[in-house]
């Protein structure tokens, strides 16, 4: 059996080891150490995947479904001599996944499938909602677009994110066809308490079988809340000689990240 001033010893030992832990491993560990994050290219914490799922607000690429590019690619539609605006409809089916500045890219070719031009521009997927991709004022010079396409440059990176315009109500869509020139004013109401603010309001004209014959966008500023109104006006330098059976508006916001 050991003696007492054995297990003294033994005893100041334990407290000598103990004591250099606590001055020097701690701090040496509380130096090195990083907590997880979302933006530390590790999976780690309650991450799906890296840097994303779980308690990060980008969503990891299995939780969303890939934006749908509709009417073929795009359309274009002649505005004057040498000048297109060029338009692509994308369909959100994400009801709670929003993704920001996206990069894409329109094209325009002849008839020969020859290369015209290109634009390049960036658009915002929103919860639940459709959008247009919109280029205005496309130069061809002389040469005559028969052919439009659309395509996104980089992924969407998509953030957790919910449908917030709901308040957002369309009371009127006065268009009227002159003899030169054609205009639309859509009028918004607010039914929300909150302001909207920065609204991308992107608006489509459309024929009797349904076929896109028109668009064109505009920003408004601001709605006030508690039905305050607001007109979006649209303008054309010419005419559609009747052809217009339906229009479709498309408000968009920037989206709110949640977690």
């Amino acid at each position: 059996m050991a003696s007492w001033a054995t297990r003294r010893k033994f005893l100041y030992a334990s407290v000598s080891i103990l004591l250099l832990i606590l001055l020097v491993a701690v701090p040496f560990f509380l130096y090195y150490y990083k907590a997880p994050t979302c933006f530390d290219g590790i999976e780690n914490g309650s991450e799906l995947g890296i840097d994303c799922g779980g308690a990060c607000v980008r969503l990891c690429q299995s939780a969303f479904l890939p934006p749908r590019i509709e009417w073929g690619g795009a359309k274009f539609e002649k505005q004057s001599e040498g000048l297109y605006n060029v338009a692509s409809y994308i369909v959100n089916p994400n009801i709670n996944g929003g993704a920001m500045n996206v990069p894409y890219k329109m094209m325009l070719y002849d008839a020969s499938g020859l290369l015209i031009t290109e634009r390049f521009g960036t658009l915002t997927l929103y919860p639940r909602r459709n959008t247009l991709a919109f280029q205005t004022a496309v130069k061809v010079d002389k040469r005559i677009p028969a052919k439009a396409t659309f395509e996104f440059t980089s992924p969407p990176v998509w953030y957790k994110s919910s449908d917030r315009l709901g308040g957002i109500n369309i009371l009127d869509k006065n268009y009227v066809d002159e003899i030169n020139t054609s205009s639309l004013q859509v009028l918004l109401e607010n039914k929300n308490l909150q302001p909207y603010q920065n609204l991308l309001v992107s608006v489509i004209l459309y024929d009797v079988n349904s076929n896109a014959i028109g668009f064109s966008q505009t920003r408004v500023d601001s709605i006030d809340g508690k039905n305050g109104r607001q007109v979006a006006p649209y303008t054309w330098s010419f005419a559609r000689d009747g052809k217009v059976a339906k229009i479709e508006v498309l408000p968009i916001i920037a989206p709110v990240l949640e977690r």
